[in-house]
């Protein structure tokens, strides 16, 4: 069996947990949303649009997709919906890369010491 198998990093369980995240950070858009929300939250989607060339309508489904990916909460306040980064999603997903990155360490470990034998 190989090592990625045993590992656990490509079980289709954590692949589905993980995928969603990555896919929503891996738009420009929303990974310059995130950082927004980072620098400044709760925020809502009139103040993400003063700073952004897009429209209030299109940040809006931004924010969706990173709402139904776990990465931001919105929550009501009168009128507004002001958002604001969840962190555990992204904790779990660097502590997924991290896992990946102690495999590759591994392996090129074990792929030197073949080059050198």
């Amino acid at each position: 069996m190989s090592s990625r198998r045993s590992s656990g990093l490509g079980t289709a369980p954590l692949l589905r947990r993980h995928a969603p995240v990555f896919a929503a950070l891996g738009d420009a858009t929303r990974l310059a949303l995130m950082a927004r929300l980072c620098e400044r939250a709760p925020c809502s989607i009139s103040q993400l649009a003063e700073v952004s060339p897009i429209t209030r309508q299109a940040i809006t489904k931004h924010l969706r997709v990173l709402e139904g990916a776990g990465l931001v909460r919105g929550e009501m306040t009168g009128r507004e919906c002001l958002f604001q980064i969840e962190p555990e999603p992204l904790d779990e997903a660097r502590n997924y890369l991290d896992l990946v990155a102690q495999h590759w360490d591994v392996a090129l470990v074990r792929l030197k010491k073949f080059v050198e034998n």
